[in-house]
């Protein structure tokens, strides 16, 4: 009689499902762990790991006078939704940096904050220490909700012009050979950017702060030719560490964080800011950029 053969299978060995179940819980327990780290380092590390940012940014026809020279620019910090501390410790690192010329675009309050006009002169006041120029534009949300309260953007430009900072709203100023203009916010419906541009030195450099980048698309810059200055994407805050962020409050997707050549004309630069509006940031720091401006003659491109 032929008896049959006992499997040999570990399915079938005493205790092997047991053996799977801890497997699989210590699998578990493993991913689970490393969300709650990873949730742990998006809302309570990296929102405060401010980086200085430095670059150095070629400009076509730039001046004799700012070849080499250094812009620090920062954007969005969002006060009253940002923590105070770490907002008081960035003005201070930008404030030692000592600039030759000081561009803020942007968002300096939080749409939904209860801080006062008077707790955002305060956050700033350690800017009158700065040696260069200050100039800076408007972000929708000093608009405040809906992007519409213009007395409170009015406010915010009082505030900013007690510190030394002089925003510019449509208008343009000269400094040291160099034409920097300002644009009014774009979402709060202030834009006024034609007449501007019409007026513009078209043979030589420009800064232009404008905080919503995708203002760079539409048909308004006329004469204008040099580098626009923006914020308000925050770099997408939370970014996979391959591929694009999933959240982006711009139409053209592809305007993130960095410098993006436009044309033969025109380049533009995007702070990922200092604040937040939620405290959450993953593969994407907080950054004060500080460039070194470096000229390039006409008929080169800058790629």
């Amino acid at each position: 009689m032929t008896h049959p053969v006992a499997s040999s299978s570990p399915d079938s060995q005493p205790g092997s499902g047991l053996i799977r179940r801890r497997a699989w819980l210590r699998g578990a327990g493993a991913i689970a762990g490393a969300g709650v780290g990873a949730f742990g380092w998006a809302t309570c590390v990296e929102p405060f790991w401010l980086r200085i940012a430095p670059t150095t940014l070629p400009i076509l026809n730039l001046p004799d006078a700012w070849d080499g020279k250094r812009v620090v620019h920062a954007s969005d910090l969002h006060l009253g939704s940002t923590n105070r501390r770490y907002l008081d410790h960035a003005i201070g690192s930008l404030a030692k940096l000592e600039p030759d010329l000081l561009i803020l675009t942007g968002d300096m309050l939080d749409h939904q904050s209860p801080e006062s006009i008077d707790e955002l002169k305060k956050l700033l006041s350690p800017l009158r220490a700065v040696g260069g120029r200050m100039l800076a534009c408007l972000g929708n949300h000093d608009y405040g909700m809906g992007w519409r309260d213009g007395a409170l953007a009015d406010r915010v430009c009082e505030a900013m012009g007690e510190c030394g900072i002089d925003v510019l709203r449509n208008e343009t100023r000269r400094v040291n050979g160099l034409q920097v203009t300002g644009l009014d916010d774009y979402w709060a419906g202030r834009l006024r950017p034609l007449g501007v541009f019409d007026a513009v030195n078209g043979d030589e450099a420009g800064f232009c702060l404008c905080h919503n980048p995708d203002v760079c698309d539409l048909r308004v810059w006329g004469r204008f030719r040099g580098v626009i200055f923006s914020g308000h994407t925050h770099g997408g805050q939370c970014k996979p560490p391959f591929g694009a962020p999933p959240r982006l409050p711009v139409h053209n997707r592809r305007y993130v964080a960095g410098r993006y050549p436009l044309d033969d004309r025109r380049q533009l630069f995007i702070s990922r800011g200092v604040g937040y509006t939620r405290q959450a940031r993953f593969n994407c720091r907080p950054e004060i950029n500080v460039l070194t401006l470096s000229r390039v003659d006409a008929g080169r491109v800058v790629g």
